[in-house]
């Protein structure tokens, strides 16, 4: 993951390969983030409590962290094209209440059935959180690494019932 600054703000991006197709790599990404997002980590607002992350789908849908009673509202949904674009507000309980910065995530085709799936998160300075940018920086390389792991398992998964129905 690497800091750079664009128009004067600090961002965090990574990127990861992945062995599924970009339709697959979004599905997995968004339906499946309360399987590969590990639970009990500190990548958590409350990991004691917290049992899954789920997207509700479309723009203006919720990134919810979810626990036995309720859920606490992480960010919603700015964009949403699926296998090729997700965007979303993210924020931490613990900041003000209308601090928050933007994640996008892009699903770009590589190859035969792999995908380029970047992560961008920016809005630091305007959440007046950049003291945070660090942690997250390698906290989307840890977080992808998880996903790709899911991606890669669906994406074979994907490929076999393909040569089955072939």
């Amino acid at each position: 993951m690497s800091e750079t600054a664009e128009s004067d703000e600090a961002v965090a991006t990574t990127s990861i390969r992945v062995a599924a197709p970009p339709a697959v790599a979004f599905r997995v990404f968004t339906e499946q983030i309360g399987g590969w997002w590990r639970r009990g980590t500190h990548y958590w607002n409350d990991a004691a409590r917290g049992l899954r992350l789920e997207f509700e789908p479309g723009v203006g849908g919720r990134l919810l962290e979810v626990y036995d009673d309720g859920a606490y509202e992480i960010g919603r949904v700015t964009a949403w094209e699926p296998a090729e674009l997700l965007g979303f507000t993210w924020r931490e309980a613990s900041w003000e209440p209308e601090a928050f910065t933007t994640v996008d995530v892009r699903f770009d085709a590589d190859g035969d059935d792999a995908t380029l799936v970047t992560v961008r998160h920016g809005g630091w300075d305007t959440a007046g959180h950049r003291d945070s940018l660090g942690g997250y920086s390698s906290g989307w390389v840890e977080l992808l690494g998880w996903f790709g792991e899911s991606a890669a398992q669906d994406g074979e998964s994907a490929a076999r019932a393909g040569d089955a129905g072939a």
